[in-house]
């Protein structure tokens, strides 16, 4: 017996708008096209990205990342400002595949919503692409998936993947840092994109007024600073003289991802007095009431990147750093680490 329907149901009374899907495809391949670079071969629309390593690596090794924007994208939905998340989301995985000695080839991303509204798709991916330019890698491809009542109205999430290549003998690993060398700060543009759980608390405690100045800026400005993208200075500075080791300071601060490079015999004396923490983080500090211990952990206090090497090349390091518009302090040494000593301590 055949059943008559009584209605005739498409994909968009489902949720799904495949119109709006195709219109942002069209509206973000002219950001993505000049992200290209040595290497793509196609574009934007094809089942999978390909790419060319270049044989300028003689063994190349390819590396890996990915990560997220994390709750930061919560103050994004509340201000209703989606133009610098999508720097943040390039950051974190070209910063993290850098410190290994990775230069970023190419980059992918997922952006997942309830309902797909275009405007504020395309402004993320606009930002994704300024990030991979910002990176040098290209954006060669990516994931929108419209997904009826997963997400909340308004809301959307994003995943980004990052792969570069380095030559095998100029992996960086930490295994060459000697009790000695010295620890090189590079300044953060602001928080980044860790602690946001912490700082939307403080914001509810505090309720300051996010529109008022802070130090010449909006204050929703400063929260919402993209994360600082590293990789064109340090590229350059590893090609000019041996890096020892570099961390990205991330979920963890300065204390949990200084050790990531360090080997279990060694520590990282971190002098807290050797820079100035920014004016947005003093005054999270005394809105949350947070301990000096619990900043170290949870933000970067100002410090978005360290640089560890040898220290007869310190001074020429931060010459070559500050010429190429990069803040950069000594905060540090390494030294020999006592029994039970953490990994890193800050004084």
């Amino acid at each position: 017996m055949s059943i008559s329907p009584k209605v005739s149901l498409s994909y968009r009374d489902a949720g799904v708008d495949i119109d709006a899907g195709d219109a942002l495809v069209e509206a973000i391949k002219p950001f993505a096209k000049r992200t290209m670079r040595e290497g793509v071969m196609g574009g934007i629309g094809g089942f999978g990205a390909l790419f060319e390593v270049s044989k300028k690596f003689k063994e190349p090794v390819l590396v890996s990342g990915t990560d997220g924007v994390g709750t930061k994208l919560k103050l994004a939905f509340h201000l209703n400002r989606h133009d610098t998340v999508g720097i943040d989301l390039v950051a974190m995985s070209v910063n993290d595949i850098l410190v290994q000695g990775a230069e970023p080839l190419f980059f992918l991303d997922y952006f997942a919503c309830g309902k797909l509204d275009v405007a504020i798709a395309t402004d993320v991916i606009k930002g994704i692409a300024q990030g991979c330019e910002q990176a040098g890698c290209a954006l060669i491809g990516g994931e929108t998936a419209e997904m009826p009542s997963m997400y909340p109205a308004g809301e959307y999430d994003l995943a980004g993947f990052a792969v570069g290549a380095v030559d095998k003998c100029n992996i960086i690993d930490g295994t060459k840092i000697r009790p000695g060398d010295v620890v090189l700060g590079l300044a953060s543009s602001g928080i980044h994109s860790n602690g946001f759980s912490l700082v939307r608390k403080i914001i509810e405690v505090a309720q300051p007024d996010l529109n008022a100045d802070f130090h010449g800026r909006p204050l929703q400005d400063v929260l919402m600073a993209p994360t600082r993208i590293y990789v064109k200075p340090l590229l350059a500075l590893m090609a000019a003289m041996e890096v020892k080791g570099m961390v990205h300071i991330t979920g963890g601060g300065l204390v949990e991802n200084v050790p990531r490079v360090l080997q279990p015999e060694l520590t990282a004396v971190l002098h807290s007095d050797a820079w100035t923490m920014p004016p947005l983080f003093v005054w999270l500090q005394e809105h949350g009431g947070v301990a000096d211990a619990e900043m170290h952990r949870v933000f970067n206090c100002g410090i978005g990147m360290t640089v560890i090497l040898a220290p007869e090349n310190a001074a020429a390091a931060i010459a070559m750093l500050t010429a190429a518009g990069e803040t950069v302090t000594q905060i540090g040494e390494i030294r020999a680490r006592a029994e039970g000593e953490a990994q890193t301590i800050v004084v």
